[in-house]
C-alpha cells in the first residue's frame, strides 16, 4: 500500500488537531491497538469521528457529556465494516496511549501508531475488522520499523482493559510480538 507522509492512501483520510510532532530523532517501532464505542456500547455512527475531530455533541447522553472536552486522537480508526480511516499522519503524534510505558520506555505515543478499533470489552470484533486489520499492520510495518503490537491495556496496565477479552489475536496472521 503507499503512503504520502505519513498517510495511507488506502484509508479514508479524515483530520483531528489533536497530535503534535514526534520527539526528534525517534523511531516509530510499535502499534497500540485499542477499542472504542462511542455512546459505550454502540456501533456505526459518527461519534467516534466527532470525538476525534472536537465536534463532539453530547446531546444531552451523559457519558458523551464526561468526555466532550477531551483531546484525544489515534492513527487509524477500524469500523465494524473493515472500513479504515486515518486522523493523524503516522508521521506525526497522536494523542492516544496517555500515560504508558512499554517494555521500559515511557510516552509510548512518541513512539507508536494508535489503531482505534470500533468495539468494546463486551461483543465480538467482526471478520470485517480482522480481515482489514492484517493488511494495515503490514502496510504500517512497510513504512515504520515496528517491532511489536501491543494493547492498550498493556501499556497501561491497571488503567485501560482495550482491546479486551473480546479481542482474538490468534485472528492476525503474523504474531507481532503480542
Amino acid at each position: 500500500m503507499a503512503w504520502d507522509a505519513g498517510w495511507l492512501l488506502a484509508a479514508e483520510r479524515r483530520y483531528s488537531p489533536n497530535f503534535n510532532a514526534r520527539p526528534h530523532g525517534t523511531t516509530v517501532d510499535l502499534v497500540v491497538l485499542h477499542h472504542i464505542s462511542l455512546p459505550p456500547g454502540v456501533f456505526g455512527g459518527d461519534e467516534v469521528a466527532a470525538f476525534f475531530e472536537n465536534r463532539l455533541d453530547p446531546d444531552g447522553n451523559a457519558e458523551l457529556e464526561s468526555i466532550a472536552h477531551m483531546q484525544v486522537s489515534a492513527h487509524f480508526f477500524l469500523r465494524r465494516d473493515g472500513t479504515v480511516q486515518q486522523f493523524v499522519s503516522c508521521d506525526d503524534r497522536a494523542w492516544q496511549a496517555g500515560v504508558s510505558c512499554w517494555r521500559g520506555r515511557h510516552a509510548c505515543n512518541d513512539y507508536s501508531i494508535g489503531i482505534e478499533i470500533e468495539g468494546d470489552a463486551v461483543q465480538s470484533f467482526t471478520t470485517e475488522q480482522y480481515a482489514a486489520l492484517d493488511p494495515l499492520l503490514a502496510a504500517v510495518a512497510t513504512r515504520y520499523p515496528i517491532r511489536a503490537v501491543t494493547t492498550h491495556s498493556e501499556i497501561a496496565a491497571g488503567r485501560k482493559i482495550d482491546p479486551g477479552p473480546t479481542f482474538d489475536f490468534s485472528r492476525l496472521a503474523r504474531r507481532w510480538g503480542v
